[in-house]
């Protein structure tokens, strides 16, 4: 069964529909990154990214009619309304959390999560930044193993996300002290089941006769 994302005003759009076209287009992926660092309207985007104003809002109203992004204030400005938006935010939740979620719940959050994976990624790639990080980690592939491995990835996964929180806690309170400036750093953990089983033999061709 196909899964409708929960959020209002997606046009009847699946949530799979809905992550697709967010990172779609440059401006698109340039206006998920710099919404997830606070709020800004679309001016402040166009000024930012080098853009029209008329191209970005455009863009923007699209976002926000999938329930990509969101509204975070309405203020007057001389005879009209400036909109300001963000991205949607997301707080931590717990497997006991994740685990009471429906189905369309847990599928429009692991949505969200990946639009803001992928287009983390696709600007810094656009950017040249992964060919300009000398420490660039990027690794993928699919590990075939039991119930027990699969939790004991899950487990490793979780003390690794906790000791990056500390570095990253550490590194400001030494910048505290140094100055020095710091670095943003993407770091993406993900580790979920395949939608295939793989490795996926040939079959042996049938001896002619």
């Amino acid at each position: 069964m196909t899964t409708k994302a929960t959020r209002p005003g997606q046009r009847g759009k699946r949530i799979e529909e809905t992550i697709s076209y967010a990172v779609g287009h440059r401006i698109r992926v340039q206006a998920l990154v710099i919404l997830s660092e606070g709020v800004f309207s679309p001016d402040q985007i166009a000024q930012i990214i080098g853009e029209p104003t008329n191209k970005v809002s455009h863009h923007i109203k699209e976002l926000l009619d999938a329930g990509s992004i969101e509204v975070a204030k309405v203020e007057p400005v001389r005879n009209t309304l400036q909109h300001y938006y963000r991205a949607v935010e997301m707080p931590y939740y717990s497997d006991e959390e994740v685990a009471a979620m429906t189905p369309q719940q847990k599928q429009v959050t692991a949505g969200l999560v990946l639009q803001q994976i992928m287009a983390e990624a696709m600007a810094a790639f656009w950017a040249g930044k992964m060919i300009d990080d000398p420490r660039i980690c990027l690794a993928q592939r699919w590990f075939n193993v039991d119930g027990q491995g699969r939790q004991e990835i899950a487990d490793e996964q979780e003390r690794s996300w906790a000791r990056i929180q500390e570095i990253e806690a550490e590194s400001v309170n030494r910048c505290a002290t140094s100055r020095e400036e710091t670095s943003s750093v993407i770091v993406a953990q993900m580790g979920f089941t395949r939608e295939r089983k793989g490795p996926t033999v040939p079959s042996a061709p049938a001896n002619a006769d």
